[in-house]
């Protein structure tokens, strides 16, 4: 079926065949909670080779899901939709492609989704996106684009027959000037037709459940639709608090105290402590989620498998294969 960038759809839209995340997540059996993983595309042929290293071994230990992210102003949009592709293509697993709004216009938009489409791809994850540069910077719709999250939704859905998700933010998003204002454009992503959401890491749990609380309370219907925790097996104190300053959150500080003993004071931080620390934190984090009832454990790797394979084998959630044989990290 070829995709028409004038009408911005197929005559007919387009059939999907792949399962929802949604399904899969509601078809896991047994006794242990689903978890997926999160990869990032690749910069150069080392990396690449890294990242499918990281592949093939979650690929024994079996996710529901895979996602792959998309760069701030589709700064990695061909490697995106190239590797997100070839995981469709060349491997059992059942990727999620995400998709920003930022710096785009509604046809590059459609184009997007018709490429993804056309490598079998119907899960995809919208997101409005962060200013290319600054993350934290003013955030400035293209003047052909969309200006939220929810219209790039509606867009996707009108597309075929695609399975859309959305992001969630358990401290509420940095430009949200309170928890209520964040809370109602959730509510309104998945009243657009988003199907479940993804939060952005967290250190937390409680931060997760109050989430999930407002979202009750606010809309009961839309509060069914899963709410899929983030967790990310901390490795490097110098990197985490990087990526978070680029996302507007920060640790608690009780957390951050710990970590900070970890790391010394030295000029170089312990790597060891602060990775023994994290895989600690995100045993613990899981631990709880699967408690208080998350539909499914979401994992960064960084394209790394070892320190996420460590934490599903202390939370039980993979099967006896080698779990030794990740790579480092």
């Amino acid at each position: 079926m070829t995709f028409d960038p004038v009408r911005g759809r197929s005559s007919e839209g387009w059939a999907t065949r792949t399962p929802s995340i949604v399904d899969r997540i509601a078809s896991s059996t047994g006794s242990r909670i689903p978890f997926s993983v999160e990869f990032s595309p690749p910069r150069d042929a080392d990396a690449e080779a890294r990242l499918w290293r990281a592949v093939r071994t979650f690929e024994r230990l079996g996710p529901a899901f895979v996602s792959m992210t998309y760069g701030a102003g589709g700064s990695t949009r061909d490697r995106t939709v190239r590797v997100t592709g070839e995981l469709a293509e060349e491997t059992t697993l059942l990727p999620v492609a995400h998709l920003t709004a930022v710096s785009h216009s509604t046809e590059e938009l459609r184009a997007m989704v018709g490429a993804y489409a056309d490598r079998g791809i119907s899960n995809i994850l919208v997101l409005r996106g962060d200013p290319p540069g600054d993350p934290l910077g003013e955030w400035k719709k293209h003047p052909e684009g969309v200006e939220y999250a929810e219209e790039l939704v509606r867009m996707v859905r009108d597309l075929g027959d695609f399975h859309v998700g959305v992001a969630s933010f358990p401290e509420g998003h940095y430009r949200a000037p309170d928890l209520a204002y964040d809370t109602k454009y959730l509510v309104s992503k998945l009243r657009a037709g988003a199907e479940y959401s993804i939060t952005q890491m967290f250190f937390d749990v409680e931060d997760y459940l109050r989430l999930r609380d407002r979202v009750s309370a606010y809309d009961a219907e839309q509060a069914a639709k899963p709410i899929i925790p983030e967790i990310m097996p901390v490795t490097s104190l110098r990197s985490v608090r990087r990526m978070l300053e680029l996302s507007g959150s920060s640790l608690p500080p009780a957390l951050e105290r710990r970590f900070d003993a970890a790391a010394g004071s030295g000029s170089d931080e312990n790597r060891a402590a602060v990775r023994e620390l994290g895989i600690d934190l995100a045993t613990e984090m899981g631990e709880r989620l699967i408690a208080e009832g998350a539909p499914c454990l979401h994992f960064i790797t960084l394209n790394f498998a070892r320190a996420t394979s460590e934490v599903l084998g202390r939370l039980g959630l993979t099967p006896d294969t080698s779990v030794g044989t990740a790579q480092a990290v």
